[in-house]
C-alpha cells in the first residue's frame, strides 16, 4: 500500500484509540483496524486495564463480521496499530503473538513501545514469524494520544497538567479567597472531562482548608463525549506537608482513592494514626531545597504506582511551586470575560525580580467554551532540556 493508504487507515486506528481517553489507565490507548484488499474487515481499542487490547478486540470483530470464513479472511490482511503490539504477558497474552496466530501479513504500527525493557521486541517477534513490519506512521499524532504513559515510561515521571481558571486580567480569586464562580458552567464540565482523563488529580493542603472540595469526577449522564458508567475515579492527591489535614474532609472520602503526601518529621504520630484508621494513604517525601515537600520525590513516587496523567488544581502558590520545580507539562487556562481587579489573587506565585528570568510559554491552542476560552500552553523549558539531552 502507498504512504497515503497507511495513513488513512492509521487514522482510523486513532480515531478508536481515542475512545480509551477516559478509561484505559494506567494501559495506554490503543486503536486497531484489520484490513484485507483495500476493505476493512475488523477494528477494536483498548477499553480498560484486565480487557482485551486492541489487537484482540479487533480479531474478534473480524468474527462477528465473518463468522463463517473468519480465517480466511485474516489470512493475509494488514493490522493497523496505533502502538508496537506488545510481545509480554501481562494481564492478558502477547498481542504480537495473537497476530502471528490469525496470519496476518503486515503490521503496519504507529509508535514504538516506549517502555525501553520491551521497546521493538514485539517488531522483532513479527518479524521473525515472517511478517512484513512498517512504522512508524503518523508517530507524533500517536505519542499525542499518550503523553503521560510516554514520559512513565521514558522518565519515570507523570504528565503534569495544571488547570487554571482566570478574569482576563490574570485573576483567579477575590483577595478574600472568594473564587466560585470566576468561568461559566460549560468551562466547568469541561473541567471535568480534564479530571476523567486524569490518573490523579493534586492539590493542596490550602485549597483543601479554603473550599473542602470532593474533586470528584462529575460527568452528566446526558454527555455525549464520555460515557459516565465507565470512568474511574482518579485518585486524589494532597501535598501536605506538616499533615494538618482533618480527618472529615471531603476529598479523603472514599479513603480508598485518597492520598497524602507529608514530611515526616513535621507531623504529629497521633493524628497519623487516625487518619490511618480510616484508611487514608499517607505517604513521605523529604524536605526540598526551598525547605518544603519535594514535589519532584512525590511525583516519582505517583509514576511507581501506575500514575500517567496528573491534574493539579490547587492556588497560586502550590502552582507555582511546581512550575518553579519544572514539573509542569501543559496549562490550561480557562479565561472569563470579566475583571476581578488589582487585590485579587494571581496564577502563579513566582518570586521573580528580572525580565531574564521570566518563564516563557509556547502557545498550543485556543478555543470558546460558552462565554470562556480555552488556552492552552507548554512551558519553554520542556524544549531546553530535550535540547540540552540531545
Amino acid at each position: 500500500m502507498t504512504v497515503q493508504n497507511h495513513q488513512y487507515w492509521m487514522a482510523k486506528a486513532l480515531q478508536l484509540a481515542k475512545k480509551g481517553l477516559y478509561t484505559t489507565h494506567p494501559n495506554p490507548r490503543v486503536g486497531c483496524v484489520l484490513v484485507k484488499g483495500g476493505e476493512l474487515i475488523g477494528q477494536g481499542f483498548h477499553l480498560k486495564t484486565g480487557e482485551g487490547h486492541a489487537e484482540v478486540q479487533a480479531l474478534a470483530n473480524v468474527l462477528e463480521n465473518f463468522p463463517k470464513d473468519h480465517a480466511a479472511q485474516l489470512k493475509g490482511a494488514t493490522a493497523y496499530v496505533t502502538l508496537e503490539p506488545c510481545s509480554h504477558q501481562g494481564k492478558t497474552p502477547p498481542c504480537a503473538e495473537a497476530l502471528i496466530k490469525a496470519g496476518v501479513a503486515q503490521v503496519v504500527f504507529g509508535m514504538q513501545d516506549p517502555n525501553p525493557e520491551v521497546s521493538g521486541r514485539g517488531i522483532t517477534k513479527l518479524k521473525a514469524a515472517g511478517i512484513e513490519v512498517v512504522g512508524p506512521v503518523m508517530e507524533a499524532e500517536c505519542e499525542a494520544l499518550n503523553p503521560g504513559f510516554i514520559k512513565r515510561m521514558r522518565e519515570g515521571l507523570p504528565y503534569v497538567r495544571v488547570k487554571l481558571a482566570m478574569s482576563l486580567d490574570g485573576r483567579t480569586a477575590m483577595e478574600s479567597g472568594e473564587s466560585q464562580w470566576i468561568t461559566g458552567a460549560e468551562a466547568r464540565h469541561d473541567v471535568q472531562r480534564l479530571r476523567a482523563q486524569s490518573d490523579a488529580i493534586v492539590t493542596g493542603i490550602g485549597s483543601v482548608i479554603t473550599d473542602n472540595p470532593s474533586m470528584t469526577v462529575r460527568i452528566d449522564s446526558q454527555d455525549q463525549e464520555v460515557d459516565s458508567k465507565q470512568v474511574r475515579q482518579p485518585l486524589r492527591v494532597i501535598m501536605d506537608s506538616a499533615l494538618s489535614i482533618l480527618p472529615e474532609a471531603k476529598i479523603l472520602y472514599p479513603s480508598s482513592q485518597a492520598c497524602v503526601f507529608s514530611i515526616e518529621e513535621d507531623i504529629e504520630q497521633e493524628h497519623l494514626k487516625v487518619l490511618h484508621k480510616k484508611g487514608v494513604d499517607v505517604r513521605f517525601s523529604p524536605r526540598g531545597e526551598d525547605g518544603r515537600l519535594d514535589l519532584l520525590d512525590a511525583m516519582e513516587q505517583l509514576a511507581d504506582s501506575g500514575v500517567n496523567e496528573v491534574l493539579l488544581e490547587t492556588g497560586a502558590e502550590l502552582a507555582g511551586g511546581f512550575l518553579q520545580a519544572g514539573l509542569v507539562d501543559e496549562i490550561v487556562v480557562y479565561m472569563a470575560p470579566k475583571l476581578l481587579g488589582s487585590t485579587a489573587r494571581p496564577l502563579f506565585q513566582l518570586p521573580l525580580d528580572l525580565m531574564d528570568e521570566a518563564v516563557d510559554l509556547e502557545f498550543s491552542s485556543v478555543r470558546k467554551v460558552g462565554q470562556d476560552l480555552r488556552l492552552v500552553y507548554k512551558p519553554t523549558y520542556l524544549e531546553e532540556d530535550y535540547e540540552e539531552g540531545e
